[in-house]
Formats: C-alpha cells, sequence, structure tokens
C-alpha cells in the first residue's frame, strides 16, 4: 500500500489523501509534493492551499545525489563518502572530479581530467584589462563577481547548456580559471602584476603561486601550506542546498550561460551572513583579546548580549565534522607560520562553550567558520579574501548542483509562490485629490 498523509480540512471537513514520497534514506527523505496541497481548496474559486516557509527552512526544492547532511548526528557525505576520509585520504582535484561525476576516478580518468583543468588556468589578455579597470582598493570578491560575470563574452557557445559536450568545456574553465581570477584580484588589491599560472604545481599550489610569487625564478609552495589549503578546499566544495547553491539553481533554471550563474551564486556567497562567517569569528576573538576574558564573554554571551561567533549552524545540531578537520590541522599550520595568539583563545572558548550546559542544551557546536579563519589569516591571507578562498572550490559543488538541476525532468524555471497581504482593487484618486 503507497503511503499517504491524510490531511483534514477543518473549514470544510473534507478530507485529503496525499502520497508520500521517499529518498535514499527513508528517515530522513519524506516528503510531499507541494503542488499536491493545492486541491485542498474552500470553494471552487479559491486558489488552492500553498504551503508558507521563509527562507526554505523545511522545503525541498529539488533531488539530489551530490551531498548528504545529517546534522543531528553531524555526518557530511560527498556522494557518499565520508568528508573526513575525502579530507585524510583524498586531495582536492580527486574530489572535484568525484563531486561533478558521482564517483571517484581511475588513474587515467583522473590524469586526464587533471589535464584538462591544468590547461584552462589561463585567462585572456583582455580579461586582465578589465581587472585592471576595477579601483586599487576594490573588494576582491566585488572584482571575482564582476570578472566571472565578465566571462561569459568571452565564450558566446556557453550558452548552448542543452549540449553536454559544452557543459564539460565550461566547467573545466570554470574550475580552471577561479584560482587565477581570484589570484588576480588579490594581486590588483595589493598593487602588484600578475602572475601566470604554473602548470607543474597542484592546484592548490598554483593558486599559492600566483598569490604570493614575488622576485624568485620559480615559486615552491610549503608543502604543509599547500596541503591545508588543500583540505580547506574540499571541505568548502559543496554543502547541500545553501544560499549560493539554491542561487545557482535558481539562476540557472532560466537556462543562462554557467558563467552568470556562477557569478550569482558568488554574489550569494558574498554576503556576511553565508561567506563573511569566519570574518565574524575572527573580530570576536580579538575582541576577546586574551584567554583570561574567555569565561566573562562567555557570560556576556548567555546573558543575551551577542552571540558567539562561529557556534551553531542552521543544519548542523551536533559538532560540524568540517570543524573537528581544521581543529586537528591547525597545529601543523602554526608548526609552519608561527603560532597565532587566537588560537589559544579559541580552543579556550570552544572548551568552555561544550562544557557549559547553556550551549550543550542549545546544540551549540563550534562550525567550520570557526576555525578556518584563523588558519587563513596564518597562511597570510588579508580578511577580504576569505568568501574568495570560499568560493574556488564551491564552483565545483555550484556546477554538480546547476549540472544535476539542468538533468531533472521535474525541474522548470524557478517561480515560487506568494502569500499575498497587500490591498484589494482601490479607486485611483487623481493628484489633485490626494
Amino acid at each position: 500500500m503507497e503511503d499517504t498523509l491524510t490531511i483534514t480540512d477543518n473549514r470544510t471537513g473534507k478530507t485529503y489523501d496525499i502520497p508520500i514520497m521517499y529518498g535514499t534514506y527513508k528517515k530522513y527523505g519524506a516528503a510531499i509534493r507541494a503542488t499536491d496541497l493545492r486541491q485542498i481548496k474552500f470553494d471552487n474559486e479559491d486558489f488552492g492551499m500553498l504551503s508558507y516557509d521563509p527562507g526554505f527552512g523545511n522545503t525541498a526544492s529539488c533531488k539530489s545525489a551530490v551531498t548528504f547532511i545529517d546534522g543531528e548526528r553531524g555526518i557530511l557525505h560527498y556522494r557518499g563518502y565520508q568528508i573526513d576520509e575525502l579530507a585524510r585520504k583524498s586531495n582536492f582535484m580527486e574530489v572535484a572530479y568525484l563531486t561533478l561525476h558521482g564517483e571517484l576516478p581511475t588513474k587515467a580518468q583522473m590524469e586526464e581530467w587533471t589535464h584538462n583543468i591544468t590547461h584552462h588556468t589561463m585567462v585572456h589578455e583582455h580579461m586582465k584589462k578589465f581587472m585592471d579597470g576595477f579601483h586599487h582598493d576594490a573588494h576582491p570578491m566585488g572584482i571575482l563577481v564582476s570578472t566571472v560575470a565578465a566571462l561569459s563574452t568571452f565564450y558566446p557557445d556557453a550558452k548552448n547548456v542543452r549540449d553536454p559536450e559544452t557543459r564539460k568545456q565550461e566547467i573545466y574553465r570554470l574550475v580552471a580559471k577561479m584560482p587565477t581570477i581570484s589570484a588576480y584580484a588579490y594581486r590588483h588589491s595589493m598593487g602588484l602584476p600578475y602572475v601566470h599560472p604554473d602548470n607543474e604545481l597542484s592546484y592548490a599550489g598554483n593558486f599559492l603561486n600566483m598569490l604570493f610569487k614575488m622576485a624568485e625564478p620559480r615559486y615552491e609552495p610549503n608543502e604543509i601550506l599547500e596541503h591545508a589549503l588543500d583540505v580547506l578546499f574540499i571541505l568548502h566544495v559543496d554543502h547541500e542546498q545553501n544560499c549560493s547553491a539554491n542561487t545557482m539553481r535558481s539562476v540557472g533554471s532560466s537556462l543562462p550561460d554557467p558563467y552568470v550563474a556562477v557569478a550569482s551564486a558568488a554574489a550569494a556567497l558574498y554576503g556576511p551572513l553565508h561567506g563573511g562567517a569566519n570574518e565574524r569569528v575572527l573580530r570576536m576573538l580579538r575582541e576577546i583579546g586574551s584567554i583570561e576574558k574567555v569565561p566573562d564573554y562567555v557570560k556576556r554571551a548567555k546573558a543575551g548580549e551577542f552571540r558567539l561567533m562561529g557556534f551553531g549552524h542552521r543544519v548542523y545540531k551536533n559538532y560540524d565534522p568540517r570543524a573537528r578537520i581544521l581543529r586537528e590541522m591547525a597545529p601543523k599550520v602554526f608548526e609552519v607560520t608561527g603560532k597565532n595568539p587566537l588560537l589559544d583563545i579559541a580552543i579556550e572558548l570552544e572548551r568552555i562553550a561544550l562544557e557549559d550546559d547553556y550551549f550543550v542544551e542549545r546544540k551549540l557546536y563550534p562550525n567550520v567558520d570557526f576555525y578556518s579563519g584563523i588558519i587563513y589569516q596564518a597562511m597570510g591571507f588579508p580578511v577580504d579574501m576569505f568568501p574568495v578562498l570560499f568560493a574556488i572550490p564551491r564552483t565545483v559543488g555550484w556546477l554538480a548542483q546547476w549540472q544535476e538541476m539542468l538533468d531533472d525532468s521535474d525541474q522548470r524555471i524557478a517561480r515560487p509562490r506568494q502569500v499575498f497581504n497587500g490591498y484589494d482593487i482601490r479607486d485611483y484618486i487623481p493628484v489633485a485629490k490626494r
């Protein structure tokens, strides 16, 4: 017998049986089709019942096989693989392939994938002139968003999004060029000349080269910092239907080219509630100032004066698995960069909060932003670059979500409904009588 949800409309006394659909995991994936609610009407002139869900807190807008999150248990999987296992055993390029193709690559597939990404890292010389037009103190994320959108004009064939070969080509270009554009945005803001990609280096190593190379003939990235950046990229690849992924799908549903769709997703990431959260953690730690002041700061947070930044998550009601990985990695980074006093404050703040019933009962555990900002700062990245660093790996997730959306026959152009609460019909009053 088909599972159904029975709804009784107390206005009319009518009862409706609505089919229940499931995802892979029956326990976590039960849903009803929102359009099935439309049959619930007060009378024949009634439009039909809508669900009201500001911020999509409990609305599934799609079916997806890319990322699975169980926030109650602190679980994050990419294509079925645990995030901590990928962070320990894999590298970003392999995880990018997995995310976009659904399976880990064979040796031959990995070589072809790496070759295709590596040989699309250069940007057109006219694109550099475009970037030169930004003011010297322009925010790197603003430069990134604008420049990625401008790539659309360099690749007019990219609009053929229904063609698999065209999509494959644009994915190569976007994954390859995001680090280049990001590094150029940083160099522009610092008044430094642009550094060409070095195809002999890894994805993370080449990015460090384009950021920090000065007068040396050949840039050699520090292995520990290169690995740390690679892990950070893995942790930020995808995170289900977050604000920027939802933006990618929503904009992509009108079938524009992927460059403007990625630019729109990056613009969503630009907001402080999404890509700027780790910056707010750093500001909080600086405000605390020393380990001795942590207890008083926690006390004030419990009194409702402010929120602890980096604690709690819209999805996770347990320890964010990404934060656990970064906490273990941080000391290795600081062995190279030197100890950051903010780390001691962060560890003490975490210790007190995890032992305090106030935070435990509210399930306010550290999230990925709690440690990522400290590590980025130690590696020499200015705060303005934090959302840019987020956007580079997340481009892979955005493109995976975009591909999935295009291949889903259920999907149509995004067009949410509204609960109208404005005026009914009113008579127009001439301006002389108002």
